[in-house]
């Protein structure tokens, strides 16, 4: 009634389907969330990956501005001129400059305590 081929088509269905759905559920199960990664990361490492996240975030935001405007024109990409090549350079070049970008944070920081004060110092003369 079946045929050698049939069976082994029904076989490699039936292993296939197992080794897929073993895997799905071995991801579900052993792969941890972003928060239980971070809950169980040293307190030094936890302070750097949210130090840093910020940095990630407006690297990601710049790569999708320039992955849009890239989409638009008709040139391949690696000759829309925005993104870092490290085979013509030194390597390791991020998107954003951190030093700039910590800066940038840093005067925010410093701007909002000195508001701060002035709102202090103007209510002490009341």
């Amino acid at each position: 009634m079946s045929s050698p081929t049939m069976m082994m088509i029904k076989h490699s269905v039936i292993w296939g389907g197992g080794i897929i759905g073993l895997g799905v559920l071995l991801f579900k199960f052993t792969v941890p969330t972003d928060e239980e990664l971070l809950s169980r990361m040293s307190p030094e490492i936890r302070a750097q990956v949210e130090k840093n996240r910020e940095l990630r975030q407006r690297e990601q935001e710049l790569l999708m501005e320039i992955v849009k405007k890239s989409s638009k024109s008709n040139e391949p990409i690696w000759k829309t001129g925005d993104l870092y090549n490290p085979w013509e350079g030194t390597g390791g070049k991020l998107i954003i400059d951190k030093v700039a970008l910590e800066r940038e944070q840093a005067d925010n920081k410093q701007m909002k305590e000195l508001d701060k004060l002035k709102e202090q110092a103007e209510a002490l003369k009341k």
